[in-house]
């Protein structure tokens, strides 16, 4: 085990790293649905070009275009915008985010929302991968998700989607509420059928402020046990890795070469830019927040006023403990000398004697020079961070 002054003390010789990732929250949504905590506004297509100027306004601030290998546009839903606002916004993105070759440009998507107008927008703009928000093909789960569309709708959208040269990624939500096996089995099933190239599944969360959370607590809804919300999870790895999938995070799968190359920026602790209602940036060691109410900030930034209402500048024990956190989200790990080269901190260190539990109780595990989770370390590893993250 490596100890010493010298395992904590930061590389002096390392640069920054360059940001080269980039995302644009779209904070528009026709409707939020009962389990959504993520900055919206709902039914409010009058702002769009209000929205449009200041996202633009904000960009401006970067004062020179930067080169980007990653884009992620999410929200809100992207495609609530009609063709004509979807191009403008991406145009203006384009402009300050120019694409180097062979760049990944991801574009979430909601299955109603598409058209062949869309998709050829999207397509021209230069978006290359559209994230489809399906959540689940079975009528009354849809129903109770507050979900606007039905398997049929999927299936369509999702063959135009392909058909149009999309790489597809697809979203798909468990753990509802009475949800059987079966029903997320042939949830998985189907969305397997449409062969898309990357798919996640998410545990259904009850996030404060959510009307989802108030009906918990009125006794209205019950959660599905914990036990039975890891069967399906284990059920999801099970039957997705047989499909030919890679399972390369907590909750994400890919055909070969199709990992979400924008999230790995994020879970490797790469910088990235971000601009719009709510949206995190990372760049220079400093994590900037925007205002996650909309209107507040059309108006600070249409005002010339920063929309930032968070800033801390990550001391370099923090960054490397939150890259311990996410890099041990990915199946493969954290390979330890890289590291330590590349953070100036030892896992041993940081882990302490935490991590060396974790390992004794088989929920860590050391591979040659990898620290990676269990399987058993996969059904609890949201217990797991908060040791890693605590000094």
């Amino acid at each position: 085990m490596i100890r010493g002054e010298a395992e904590v003390r930061r590389n002096s010789d390392a640069q920054p790293a360059a940001a080269r990732s980039a995302y644009i929250h779209v904070p528009f949504c026709r409707h939020r649905c009962g389990y959504c905590n993520f900055t919206l506004i709902a039914n409010r297509g009058d702002l769009v070009g209000n929205y449009l100027r200041a996202l633009e306004q904000e960009l401006s601030w970067l004062e020179s275009p930067r080169t980007i290998d990653t884009l992620f546009i999410g929200g809100g839903t992207p495609t609530q915008l009609e063709p004509a606002e979807l191009a403008r916004l991406l145009e203006i993105v384009s402009r300050w985010f120019p694409a180097a070759a062979g760049a990944e440009i991801s574009l979430e998507a909601n299955p109603s929302d598409i058209s062949s107008e869309k998709l050829r927008v999207l397509r021209d703009q230069g978006v290359n991968r559209l994230s489809l928000g399906v959540q689940s093909f079975d009528a009354a789960k849809l129903k109770f998700l507050e979900r606007d569309h039905d398997a049929r709708i999927v299936r369509r959208n999702a063959q135009r989607a392909l058909e149009s040269g999309f790489i597809l990624a697809i979203d798909l939500i468990f753990g509802v509420p009475e949800e059987t096996p079966s029903i997320w089995r042939r949830d998985l099933e189907a969305a397997l059928q449409l062969q898309p190239q990357h798919l996640s599944t998410y545990g259904l969360t009850w996030e404060k402020g959510t009307s989802f959370w108030s009906r918990r607590m009125r006794g209205e809804l019950i959660p599905m046990g914990e036990e039975a919300e890891a069967s399906c999870y284990e059920l999801a790895i099970d039957q997705l890795v047989e499909a030919g999938l890679q399972h390369y995070e907590v909750s994400n799968f890919a055909r070969p070469t199709f990992a979400c190359r924008h999230n790995q920026a994020y879970w490797n602790g790469r910088p990235y830019f971000a601009a719009g209602p709510g949206a995190t940036r990372f760049v220079g060691g400093r994590r900037e927040t925007n205002h996650r109410s909309v209107t507040t900030y059309l108006h600070r930034v249409l005002a010339g006023h920063s929309p930032a209402f968070e800033s801390e500048q990550l001391g370099a024990e923090d960054a490397a403990r939150e890259r311990m956190v996410f890099g041990l989200r990915q199946i493969e790990g954290i390979e330890r000398h890289r590291f330590h080269l590349e953070t100036g901190f030892s896992l041993e260190y940081l882990g302490g004697a935490a991590l060396e539990t974790f390992v004794a109780h088989r929920l860590l595990q050391w591979q040659e020079q990898y620290l990676r989770l269990t399987r058993a370390g996969l059904l609890v590893s949201d217990s797991i961070w908060g040791h890693f993250l605590r000094r």
